[in-house]
C-alpha cells in the first residue's frame, strides 16, 4: 500500500483500493469484504496513508471489476476524495501557486493518499 496514489474507499465491512498516477483514470487496484477490507484498511493504516469514510462510494466502487478504471459518472466524486487525499498530505498538483503567491516546492508536489472506512 506504499506505492504512490492509492486510496481506500470503506463501508462498513467493504473497502475498495485505487491506484492514481496523476494522469491516467484511477483504476481498482484490491477491495474486499469482512476481514479482507479490515487487512486493506489496516495496510492502509500502517503505511501512513490518511483513509476516506464513504459507505455509499464503496459499495458502488466494489461493483467494478479489479483493474478496470472508473466510470466516467464517478469522475467527480473520485475528485473529492484525491482532493481530500492532496489536503490531508499537504501535497499540490504540479503548476499549482497558492493563494498568497508564494510557489509550492517540486518535492511537495508528489501524492500518496489512502481512504478508507471510519473506526469504530
Amino acid at each position: 500500500m506504499r506505492n504512490k496514489g492509492r486510496t481506500v474507499s470503506g463501508h462498513s465491512d467493504i473497502a475498495v483500493a485505487l491506484s492514481y498516477d496523476g494522469k491516467n483514470t484511477p483504476k481498482v487496484t484490491a477491495k474486499g469484504q469482512q476481514q479482507l477490507a479490515e487487512q486493506i484498511v489496516a495496510a492502509a493504516e500502517q503505511a501512513g496513508v490518511p483513509l476516506y469514510p464513504d459507505p455509499e462510494l464503496a459499495m458502488i466502487l466494489s461493483q467494478i471489476p479489479l483493474g478496470e478504471e472508473i466510470p466516467d459518472n464517478l469522475y467527480k466524486a473520485i475528485a473529492e476524495v484525491i482532493a481530500f487525499a492532496y489536503i490531508l498530505a499537504g501535497k499540490f498538483p504540479e503548476n499549482f501557486v497558492p493563494a498568497d503567491g508564494e510557489d509550492v516546492p517540486a518535492a511537495d508536489r508528489g501524492l500518496r493518499f489512502i481512504s478508507a472506512p471510519e473506526s469504530d
